[in-house]
């Protein structure tokens, strides 16, 4: 198609460009300081940079010292040897070590044995025939000489019982309750005027 059969009117497009217009994006040239002055910043800053960090790292490990001489030197020693007395005599924490003292003997002395030749005499007041014969054997089997069975009259306790007329015979009482499984233990005279007396009120267990 030629121009003059272009049916539209010229526009802006149409216009032919001006050869003297600059063409495409330019850039102005470059000054000479603005190439360099990176370089410069980074040889100022750097030496600053490192003798801040050396002087601050040198200032926070210094210690104050004292005068006329360092803390160790005016401080006493915790744990310096005490002084010796008179004489070369050795002080008396020095004779004796800590925690080799002597023990202390207990004054609590120690409980009589039981005396196996005491008389003891077993009662049977639970109405089983051959209780108390079989008591005084238990009794024999364990060690005692002198146990004999006798039927009980009187007021029976209420539970087997074993008594003993005075403190010499409080060990032995203890045993002869042991051995026949009584828990029952009392101190009375008048049930048991010499020796040892068991009252048994129910079978042996």
């Amino acid at each position: 198609m030629s121009k003059a059969d272009y049916p539209y009117p010229d526009d802006e497009f149409d216009a032919p460009p001006d050869p003297t217009a600059p063409r495409g994006v330019h850039r102005a040239p470059r000054s000479a300081w603005s190439r360099w002055w990176p370089f410069l910043a980074v040889l100022v800053l750097a030496p600053a940079l490192a003798y801040g960090i050396v002087a601050f790292a040198t200032r926070g490990g210094d210690l104050p010292v004292s005068p006329g001489g360092s803390d160790a030197d005016e401080t006493p020693s915790a744990t310096a040897t005490a002084p010796a007395t008179p004489g070369g005599e050795a002080t008396a924490d020095e004779s004796e070590p800590a925690g080799e003292e002597e023990p202390t003997q207990d004054p609590t002395t120690e409980a009589p044995a039981p005396d196996f030749s005491t008389n003891v005499t077993v009662y049977n007041a639970a109405g089983i025939q051959g209780l108390a014969a079989k008591g005084a054997e238990r009794l024999g089997q364990a060690g005692f000489t002198d146990a004999v069975a006798a039927n009980f009259s009187g007021t029976k306790p209420a539970e087997s019982t074993v008594y003993y007329g005075s403190d010499e015979d409080a060990t032995t009482a203890s045993v002869v309750a042991a051995a026949l499984g009584i828990s029952s233990v009392q101190l009375d005279p008048a049930q048991a005027p010499s020796g040892v007396v068991v009252v048994l009120v129910s079978a042996l267990p």
